[in-house]
């Protein structure tokens, strides 16, 4: 609960930027079922604010990977930086835990825990931190984006 907690002061903000994406989404040209694929499957604002002018100006695919990709090149940096954190898990486990965390959770948890546990106990602390803060931020994120997705798609430009 507490790393849901700690991510409520930054919820405004999410509010914002998921209607912000979701609305521009819809606004490009892409689909409501292609933009809330999109928002699905891509949890990285800043990668959808670089990828929807180039869906919009009808980019090569790889052009649009390849700036998503290189959008979200800070997301290698904070593996690296949680490596020590998490390799007790298995890689699917690490994976999945890798597609939830964003931004804000990754700095509200290093903030929180500067060190990686070591006891089993300070490990089950940290993981539900760290799940608290992601989901409240998926849910937030996926929420305000298809909220704007369908606002988007509901009133004419």
């Amino acid at each position: 609960m507490q790393g849901a907690k700690d991510c409520i002061p930054m919820l405004p903000g999410m509010v914002a930027w998921g209607l912000t994406m979701g609305v521009s989404m819809v606004n490009s040209g892409m689909s409501v079922v292609e933009s809330v694929a999109m928002t699905l499957l891509v949890f990285a604002g800043s990668s959808q604010l670089a990828a929807i002018p180039l869906i919009a100006a009808g980019a090569p695919l790889w052009v649009i990977l390849a700036t998503a990709f290189c959008v979200n090149l800070r997301f290698v940096v904070f593996s690296l930086h949680l490596r020590d954190y998490f390799m007790f898990l298995p890689r699917s486990r690490r994976l999945w835990l890798g597609y939830f965390t964003g931004d804000v959770t990754y700095v509200l948890y290093t903030r929180r825990f500067p060190k990686p546990a070591e006891t089993e106990r300070q490990r089950r602390a940290q993981m539900s931190y760290l799940w608290g803060g992601n989901v409240c931020n998926w849910i937030f994120w996926q929420t305000f984006s298809m909220l704007g997705i369908f606002m988007g798609a509901a009133f004419p430009e």
